[in-house]
């Protein structure tokens, strides 16, 4: 797995349009962007009363811990979880190999409908992260920096 890269701004307004375009073409109740850590990224629909901060961090070790059993079933490529239940139901899409596509979206909804609008989701979101790993200046640690002024300036 591939650490976030830096985001800036730009990259946050893409994601959350990716996230929000999604929403809205597959039916889904809320997107989430979740990093390898289970901290959300961004997020994009109506969550209500819904604890995003707790399901972040499940939904990240539920990964793991399905990518842990894969392997020792010799199984090397797992790519989605699906939970479904009565009232909703979540997605689990892994991207870019730095973090997770988590989708609640009402249980009558079809996964394979919501899989189908994931696709090109999760493709805009490995584009805007590719870009922002490319971008200048990734892969500095401030606490190292001497002169770390130039990373401090007012936009």
């Amino acid at each position: 797995m591939f650490d976030l890269p830096f985001l800036i701004d730009e990259d946050i307004a893409a994601l959350n349009a990716a996230l929000g375009d999604f929403a809205l073409a597959s039916g889904a109740r809320l997107a989430l962007l979740i990093d390898v850590g289970g901290f959300i990224v961004t997020q994009q629909g109506d969550a209500g009363d819904m604890d995003t901060t707790t399901l972040g961090a499940l939904a990240a070790n539920n990964f793991a811990a399905t990518q842990a059993i894969a392997k020792i079933i010799e199984e090397h490529s797992v790519s989605s979880l699906y939970q479904e239940g009565k009232v909703n139901s979540l997605l689990i899409q892994s991207v870019a190999d730095c973090g997770f596509l988590a989708v609640v979206f009402p249980s009558e909804l079809g996964v394979g409908s919501v899989k189908f609008y994931a696709q090109d989701t999760v493709a805009r979101i490995a584009a805007q992260l590719a870009a922002a790993r490319s971008r200048p200046g990734q892969g500095l640690d401030t606490l190292e920096v001497a002169d770390n002024g130039p990373l401090f300036r007012r936009k």
